[in-house]
């Protein structure tokens, strides 16, 4: 899946199947479901839930909890747009972690 599939898929009423939680969580925070993507994230130790979590909080505007998140995603703590962190961490999942 390319990250315009992705982005593309949101108007759809589900994730498209396969899709990696920290995939599924993005998916869910773009769709606005902020509550449902935190959900996944938080049952989920891996460092790409970690970053998926830390752009969580960063979306809610909790910037001290977004800290802690990318620092256990090992992770620069961004400070770009959302909407430019959102596409920059789907690209990354989608190229590097394929379910």
């Amino acid at each position: 899946m390319t990250s315009q599939d992705f982005k593309d898929s949101v108007a759809s009423g589900a994730p498209p199947p396969g899709l990696t939680a920290p995939l599924q969580a993005l998916w869910w925070a773009a769709k606005g479901d902020w509550d449902k993507a935190h959900k996944i994230v938080m049952d989920d130790e891996s460092a790409e839930a970690a970053w998926v979590h830390a752009y969580l909080h960063r979306v809610e505007g909790d910037l001290p909890n977004a800290r802690y998140w990318y620092g256990q995603a090992k992770r620069a703590v961004a400070t770009g747009t959302l909407e430019a962190e959102w596409t920059a961490i789907s690209a990354d999942l989608l190229v590097n972690n394929a379910a």
